[in-house]
Formats: C-alpha cells, structure tokens, sequence
C-alpha cells in the first residue's frame, strides 16, 4: 500500500512536518512495510515557508530588515531545493506582530521591510519569488517596498514621500529608472487568496484597515489616498491596478507588486501543491492522510486540507482521503465526497484545556493515526 501524508501545521502546537511525522508514527507500526510520501503543506499564509523548505529540503536565510514602525526586527525567508526559487512570507517583515494596540498606525506602517527581503533574495541568485502576503500591519499600497527596490516615489518638489499610507497623499510622479534591473527577470508569484480590490468598500483600508487600528476618519484619508496613488500608477506606468481581485491583498502590496513588479495572482494552496510536487507523489495513492488544526465548512474555500483532498482525487480517483484535525466543527456535509473527503477525525484523546491539547498534539496524532491504521487493517481483512 501507498500512503501520502500532506497536513498543514496545527497553529501555535507543531509545525507541518511535525504533524506529518506524528501521523505516519500512527500508521507506521500497523503497516510497516508500506510505501510512505510526507509532504509538509501550507496554504500560502503562515506556514508556508517553513513547509515548502521541508517538502524540497531547502533552507532558511535570515537577515535583518525594517519592520513595518521603520525599526529594525529579524526576519527569514527560505531558498527552494531547486535553489533559485524563494519563498518569502511578507509579514516576516512587515507583519501585525511587530505593532501594539498602542504603536500600530497604517498612516505610518510601511512595507520597505518586504522590499529588503526581495533584494536579499535577489543576492541568493533566485529567479522566482514566491510571496506570501497577509498578516501585514500596513496599508501604503506596497509603496514602502517599491521605494526599497529602487523606486522613487516623490512630491512636486522631487522629495521622496514619507513612509506609509499617509504619505501617498503627497505623491506627484514616479521615477522607476532606479528599479533593481534583476526584477526584470525575475518572476513573483503572489500567494494570497484575498480577492479585495485597492479601494473602495471592499478595499483594502475599508475592510482590513480597522484591524490595523484605522478608525472611520483614518480609512476615508487611507482609501482617498491609496486612489490617488493608484491614479499616479496608471498615467505614470500604464498600468491599473485599482480594481483588479487581489490588489487589497495586505493593505493594497498586492497592488504595488503588479504595479511594479513581474507579479502573477495566484491561490496560495496551488502554489504550495505545484511546488511541493503533491501531483507527482499522490500517483496510485492507496490512502491521503491530511488535516489542520481546525476542519469546518469554512475548510472548503481555500483551506489546505480541502486542497489537498481536490488534488489527490484528481490524479488517484479511487484514493481513500482522511483529513485529522484537533477541532472538528459543523456543517460539514459539503466537504464528504467523490472528489473530496471520505471521513474526518478529530484527534483528542479526551477533555482537555488548549493548553493541554497543543502539548498532547503529537501524542493525539500518533494514537489516532493507528486507529485509523487499525480500522484500515480490519477492513481489508
């Protein structure tokens, strides 16, 4: 028999390789002799560095860059086994982690953090960047990173703007004749399932800006601004951004990304199915084993199990798909299926606080993981 375990992590308890590791323990010891694929798996979001580097056995680059308050933090990124592709996850850099209730301010918030993290990448000799973005603390519509890469975002007096979401109202014209001539052929694939426009009511200062601390004067001054910033783009480069899906994506980055960068859209579960090789291992898959720390109705609009179950039926039809997770809510009718889960566990051993159960969550896994083996054992026999 095959089996392929493909998990995303358990937030705050194991990572995805963790995870996978635990639940081939489970299944280990009644099938001993079987055929094993763990692939570590992601959706795009947090996660999704550490999961690609596991799935290729690549690595992790550290270095240090400007946080979204302009003050220096610490940040990774990884390089794929191919060694030219490199996964970034934006809010290493210009994450809400790094601001308070008290220091957090999108009209200051900047994004020049990312834009380090790119050049950085670009010294490693990559070709392709695969960006996570969500979790910013910004909404400068991805200009702090476009000033990083080179760019020259100035007033009428040609005196660079300042920093964040505030300092778009000043923009007069833009200069790209400093842009780091690797980007040219450089290809940035934007991992993100965010579909928001740049502005308006469902832009990105109007939904995600409160979160970020904006109250209901600063989002009509960020949206104002991010429009007049997109109206610059597109006399200066040619190039709309404003209502194209996604460009709200982190408080408007993905915007600057298609702006200024060779930038493609995609959904993140893709992105981590393509480059994990989840298609090439799922072939004459017996049993998938997959999971997250929570499954409800809510896994089936993008959520990695959901994914992964979508991709291994499509290339092993008759494979049993199994997904774990620690909380199983409601409604979950839609996700059983041909084409998606044939049963759901949740792997608690008992009652316990979620304390308790992030400690238990490798102990959980692995019993459940046999019990599962077992009822398979029984089955065929």
């Amino acid at each position: 028999m095959k089996f392929l375990i493909a998990p995303d992590s358990f937030k705050g308890s194991l990572t995805a390789k963790q995870v996978a590791q635990s639940i081939y323990r489970g299944i280990v010891k009644i099938f001993p002799r079987a055929e094993y694929e763990l692939i570590p798996m992601a959706d795009g979001g947090e996660g999704t560095v550490q999961s690609l580097i596991d799935a290729t056995h690549g690595k992790k680059i550290a270095c240090r860059v400007h946080g979204p308050l302009n003050t220096f933090v610490d940040a990774e990124y990884g390089i794929l086994g191919d060694s030219r592709t490199a996964v970034i996850e934006m809010a290493q850099a210009s994450g809400i982690q790094y601001v308070t209730s008290t220091t957090r301010d999108p009209l200051k918030a900047t994004t020049y953090g990312t834009g380090e993290l790119i050049l950085d990448a670009l010294d490693q000799g990559v070709s392709k960047i695969i960006l996570g973005i969500g979790g910013s603390a910004t909404n400068d519509g991805g200009a702090g990173m476009a000033q990083a890469l080179g760019i020259k975002l100035l007033k009428k007096d040609n005196v660079p703007i300042s920093l964040g979401g505030g300092g778009l109202r000043a923009l007069d014209h833009i200069d790209i004749t400093g842009l780091d001539p690797r980007l040219a052929e450089t290809e940035i694939l934007i991992a993100s399932d965010v579909t928001n426009p740049l502005t308006g009511k469902n832009g990105a200062s109007a939904v995600f800006g409160p979160q970020k601390g904006a109250d209901s004067v600063m989002i009509a001054s960020l949206d104002s601004n991010l429009h007049h910033y997109a109206k610059i783009i597109a006399r200066d480069l040619h190039k709309s951004v404003e209502t194209i899906p996604g460009a709200g994506a982190a408080g408007g980055l993905g915007a600057g990304l298609l702006a200024f960068t060779h930038s493609k859209m995609k959904k993140g579960i893709d992105l981590v199915i393509e480059y994990s090789g989840l298609l090439k291992k799922a072939q004459a898959v017996d049993f998938c084993l997959t999971g997250e720390g929570k499954i409800d109705f809510q896994t089936k609009f993008g959520k990695t199990p959901f994914g992964v179950a979508k991709a291994v039926k499509s290339i092993s039809p008759e494979a049993i798909v199994i997904a774990i997770a620690g909380n199983v809510g409601d409604d979950l009718g839609e996700l059983y299926g041909s084409t998606y889960f044939d049963a759901i566990f949740s792997d608690l051993t008992g009652v316990k606080d979620l304390r308790t159960a992030f400690e238990d969550a490798p102990h959980d896994l692995e019993i459940t993981s046999e019990n599962i083996a077992r009822m398979i054992q029984a089955i065929k026999k």
